[in-house]
């Protein structure tokens, strides 16, 4: 028989956290992280990292793992996911998965293999250096069905199936396969009664976020990090930014954070929505 693993997916702000911590304290089990900003450490704030508090004394994994500077890729959160899957089954206890990056989930649950593939700094600093628009004409041309599928997606992505692309001299379409599903999974998506319902949640999850001090931390990392990547891409960050740099006003940064955030749950609705097992019906 396959291994159990319960999986708790959604969209941001949807409940996802808290449900998980109390079906742990119910079934002694663990949580793995499938967020792709709470493996950075000082991501706190902008990232709704839970607090200790917050955590009721589950041991949660794949938090706080690596600086901000490291390029913590889907490969790795596979490597180190399913590790630490098996030491939470090898302590008899039932591993969790929650949170809401969909291609972490797809790789470690479902069908999808990702082609294991070195990254090339130079390239992708110049892939990087281009527009979303180009990146998608060019993918378009060397593999239209990497284009029809990422088209929506986020520049990263299209990044890095390029990447593959030129490296290999074959699409990235033709070298990502497919694999049977390694273990036996429960699906649990938090009930939600209407996208609204949702969007209001974000935007009060925002106005949390500024009174636990989303602009100090933002100011903190900023100080000690500098504008990497990974600082600047991030939401939440990247809209207080400009309003640290005086592009917008403290009002007009929170309704873009609020409006950005949105729009990222509405993509991950798409994403998991995919998922029948999920029942995602808003």
């Amino acid at each position: 028989m396959k291994p159990k693993v319960i999986a708790v997916a959604g969209p941001t702000a949807s409940g996802k956290t808290k449900l998980a911590i109390e079906l742990a304290e119910k079934i002694n089990g663990e949580i793995i992280s499938a967020d792709s900003r709470l493996v950075y450490k000082g991501f706190d704030i902008a990232a709704a990292k839970p607090t200790t508090e917050e955590r009721r004394g589950i041991p949660h994994h794949l938090i706080d793992i690596v600086e901000p500077e490291f390029d913590y890729s889907v490969a790795d959160f596979y490597d180190d996911a399913k590790k630490v899957l098996y030491e939470i089954i090898s302590r008899k206890k039932t591993p969790i998965v929650a949170g809401g990056t969909g291609l972490y989930f797809k790789v470690l649950l479902e069908t999808y293999s990702l082609p294991r593939v070195e990254a090339d700094t130079n390239l992708r600093e110049e892939l990087d250096a281009k527009e979303k628009a180009d990146l998608l004409e060019e993918l378009k041309v060397l593999d239209y069905p990497s284009y029809e599928k990422l088209k929506n997606q986020n520049k990263r992505r299209i990044v890095r199936a390029l990447e593959v692309t030129k490296i290999l001299g074959r699409p990235f379409s033709e070298v990502s396969v497919q694999k049977e599903p390694e273990f036996e999974v429960e699906w649990i998506c938090p009930k939600m009664k209407s996208r609204q319902e949702l969007y209001e949640r974000i935007n009060k999850r925002v106005d949390l976020m500024l009174e636990e001090g989303l602009i100090d931390e933002t100011k903190t990392l900023l100080k000690k990090h500098g504008r990497i990547k990974n600082f600047v891409c991030t939401i939440g960050y990247k809209e207080i930014l400009s309003y640290l740099d005086g592009e917008r006003t403290l009002e007009e940064a929170v309704e873009l954070l609020k409006q950005n955030t949105r729009r990222y749950a509405k993509r991950q609705l798409t994403w998991f929505r995919r998922n029948p097992a999920l029942n995602i019906t808003i």
